[in-house]
Protein backbone atom coordinates (compact mmCIF):
# COMPACT_ATOMS: atom_id res chain seq x y z
CA UNK A 1 0.00 0.00 0.00
CA UNK A 2 1.92 3.30 -1.08
CA UNK A 3 1.85 6.13 1.98
CA UNK A 4 -0.46 8.18 0.07
CA UNK A 5 -3.31 5.52 0.29
CA UNK A 6 -2.44 5.44 4.29
CA UNK A 7 -2.42 9.34 4.55
CA UNK A 8 -6.16 8.84 2.92
CA UNK A 9 -6.79 6.37 5.06
CA UNK A 10 -6.12 8.12 8.40
CA UNK A 11 -7.43 11.15 7.23
CA UNK A 12 -10.69 9.26 6.60
CA UNK A 13 -10.79 7.57 9.95
CA UNK A 14 -9.99 10.92 12.04
CA UNK A 15 -13.21 11.84 10.00
CA UNK A 16 -15.13 9.51 10.62
CA UNK A 17 -14.29 9.51 14.63
CA UNK A 18 -14.70 13.56 14.83
CA UNK A 19 -16.14 14.89 11.83
CA UNK A 20 -13.57 17.10 11.68
CA UNK A 21 -10.02 17.15 9.96
CA UNK A 22 -6.31 18.56 11.41
CA UNK A 23 -4.20 20.59 9.47
CA UNK A 24 -0.65 22.27 9.56
CA UNK A 25 -0.10 25.02 7.18
CA UNK A 26 1.52 28.35 7.15
CA UNK A 27 -0.22 31.25 6.39
CA UNK A 28 1.55 34.46 4.81
CA UNK A 29 4.99 33.24 7.52
CA UNK A 30 2.54 32.59 10.52
CA UNK A 31 2.08 28.60 11.51
CA UNK A 32 -1.41 27.18 11.94
CA UNK A 33 -2.70 24.28 13.20
CA UNK A 34 -6.60 24.35 12.85
CA UNK A 35 -9.19 21.65 12.77
CA UNK A 36 -11.39 21.86 9.78
CA UNK A 37 -14.84 20.77 8.38
CA UNK A 38 -13.71 18.69 5.81
CA UNK A 39 -16.60 20.73 3.28
CA UNK A 40 -15.24 23.74 4.14
CA UNK A 41 -13.70 25.24 1.15
CA UNK A 42 -9.88 27.39 1.36
CA UNK A 43 -11.83 30.70 0.41
CA UNK A 44 -14.25 30.32 3.33
CA UNK A 45 -11.53 29.44 5.52
CA UNK A 46 -9.34 32.43 4.60
CA UNK A 47 -11.73 34.74 4.64
CA UNK A 48 -14.58 33.54 7.59
CA UNK A 49 -12.04 32.31 10.31
CA UNK A 50 -9.13 33.62 9.70
CA UNK A 51 -10.14 37.10 8.73
CA UNK A 52 -7.44 37.25 5.77
CA UNK A 53 -10.25 39.12 3.48
CA UNK A 54 -8.14 40.71 0.73
CA UNK A 55 -8.62 37.53 -0.51
CA UNK A 56 -12.42 38.15 -2.55
CA UNK A 57 -15.30 35.66 -3.42
CA UNK A 58 -16.61 36.27 -7.12
CA UNK A 59 -17.66 33.61 -9.29
CA UNK A 60 -17.18 30.67 -7.00
CA UNK A 61 -16.32 28.22 -9.43
CA UNK A 62 -12.75 29.22 -10.72
CA UNK A 63 -13.58 31.25 -13.62
CA UNK A 64 -12.58 34.86 -12.53
CA UNK A 65 -9.36 34.49 -10.41
CA UNK A 66 -10.70 36.70 -7.84
CA UNK A 67 -10.10 34.25 -4.97
CA UNK A 68 -6.44 33.32 -6.19
CA UNK A 69 -4.17 32.49 -3.67
CA UNK A 70 -0.25 31.55 -3.76
CA UNK A 71 -0.15 27.32 -2.30
CA UNK A 72 3.82 26.07 -2.01
CA UNK A 73 4.10 29.29 -4.46
CA UNK A 74 1.53 28.01 -7.09
CA UNK A 75 -1.16 30.71 -8.09
CA UNK A 76 -4.79 28.64 -7.19
CA UNK A 77 -8.39 29.66 -7.40
CA UNK A 78 -8.95 29.41 -3.43
CA UNK A 79 -12.74 28.67 -4.31
CA UNK A 80 -11.87 25.14 -5.48
CA UNK A 81 -9.50 23.88 -2.81
CA UNK A 82 -11.19 22.66 0.10
CA UNK A 83 -9.45 23.41 3.38
CA UNK A 84 -7.76 19.68 4.45
CA UNK A 85 -5.96 20.06 0.70
CA UNK A 86 -3.78 22.75 2.54
CA UNK A 87 -1.98 20.41 5.28
CA UNK A 88 1.57 20.84 5.17
CA UNK A 89 1.55 23.64 2.59
CA UNK A 90 2.46 26.93 2.41
CA UNK A 91 -0.02 29.60 2.09
CA UNK A 92 0.34 33.17 0.73
CA UNK A 93 -2.78 35.36 0.55
CA UNK A 94 -2.51 39.55 -0.69
CA UNK A 95 -1.89 40.08 2.88
CA UNK A 96 1.06 38.61 2.92
CA UNK A 97 2.72 40.61 0.35
CA UNK A 98 3.33 43.99 2.09
CA UNK A 99 6.15 43.71 4.89
CA UNK A 100 5.28 46.31 7.57
CA UNK A 101 2.77 48.14 6.11
CA UNK A 102 5.28 49.10 2.92
CA UNK A 103 4.04 47.70 -0.49
CA UNK A 104 5.45 44.63 -2.41
CA UNK A 105 6.78 45.95 -5.65
CA UNK A 106 4.00 44.30 -7.57
CA UNK A 107 1.60 46.10 -5.19
CA UNK A 108 3.23 49.81 -6.14
CA UNK A 109 4.05 48.94 -9.67
CA UNK A 110 -0.05 48.63 -9.97
CA UNK A 111 -0.66 51.60 -8.12
CA UNK A 112 1.91 53.83 -10.39
CA UNK A 113 0.27 52.51 -13.96
CA UNK A 114 -3.30 52.54 -12.90
CA UNK A 115 -3.81 49.23 -12.92
CA UNK A 116 -6.31 49.25 -10.43
CA UNK A 117 -9.95 50.41 -10.65
CA UNK A 118 -12.65 49.08 -8.41
CA UNK A 119 -9.74 46.87 -7.43
CA UNK A 120 -12.18 43.76 -6.69
CA UNK A 121 -9.92 41.67 -9.52
CA UNK A 122 -6.20 43.16 -7.73
CA UNK A 123 -5.56 40.82 -5.17
CA UNK A 124 -5.52 37.88 -7.51
CA UNK A 125 -4.24 39.58 -10.93
CA UNK A 126 -1.18 40.79 -7.96
CA UNK A 127 -0.96 37.02 -6.68
CA UNK A 128 -1.16 35.64 -10.53
CA UNK A 129 1.31 38.42 -11.30
CA UNK A 130 3.91 37.07 -7.51
CA UNK A 131 3.07 33.20 -9.03
CA UNK A 132 4.43 34.57 -12.81
CA UNK A 133 7.60 36.26 -11.08
CA UNK A 134 8.62 33.49 -8.89
CA UNK A 135 9.03 31.00 -12.12
CA UNK A 136 10.75 33.70 -14.48
CA UNK A 137 11.86 37.52 -13.81
CA UNK A 138 12.20 38.60 -17.30
CA UNK A 139 8.67 37.05 -18.75
CA UNK A 140 7.45 38.43 -22.52
CA UNK A 141 4.51 40.11 -22.85
CA UNK A 142 2.99 36.46 -24.28
CA UNK A 143 3.64 35.10 -21.01
CA UNK A 144 2.36 37.94 -18.23
CA UNK A 145 -1.04 37.70 -21.13
CA UNK A 146 -0.65 33.67 -19.96
CA UNK A 147 -0.54 34.15 -16.53
CA UNK A 148 -3.04 36.76 -15.63
CA UNK A 149 -5.30 34.30 -18.21
CA UNK A 150 -7.35 32.73 -15.26
CA UNK A 151 -8.03 36.43 -13.82
CA UNK A 152 -11.14 38.44 -14.71
CA UNK A 153 -11.28 42.62 -14.51
CA UNK A 154 -14.27 44.45 -15.91
CA UNK A 155 -12.95 47.84 -15.14
CA UNK A 156 -9.59 48.34 -16.90
CA UNK A 157 -9.63 46.27 -19.95
CA UNK A 158 -5.99 45.23 -18.52
CA UNK A 159 -3.69 47.84 -20.27
CA UNK A 160 -2.64 49.48 -17.05
CA UNK A 161 -1.98 45.69 -15.58
CA UNK A 162 -0.19 44.49 -18.35
CA UNK A 163 2.04 48.26 -18.02
CA UNK A 164 2.58 47.21 -14.00
CA UNK A 165 4.11 43.88 -14.99
CA UNK A 166 5.84 45.79 -17.67
CA UNK A 167 7.16 48.35 -15.11
CA UNK A 168 8.11 45.36 -12.42
CA UNK A 169 10.12 44.10 -14.67
CA UNK A 170 11.97 46.95 -15.77
CA UNK A 171 12.84 47.53 -11.68
CA UNK A 172 13.80 43.83 -11.48
CA UNK A 173 15.98 44.25 -14.12
CA UNK A 174 17.52 47.47 -13.28
CA UNK A 175 18.07 45.81 -9.80
CA UNK A 176 20.20 43.01 -11.91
Amino acid sequence: MSLDKVEVNNRQLEHRMTGHINITFMLNGQHHILEVDPTLRLIDLLRNQLQMTGTKISCGIGRCGACSVLIDGNAVNACLVMAYQIDQCSIMTIEGLSKDGVLDAIQQCFLEEGGVQCGYCTPGMIIAVKALMNETRHPTEAQIKEALSGNLCRCTGYGGIIRAVQRLIAKEAERS
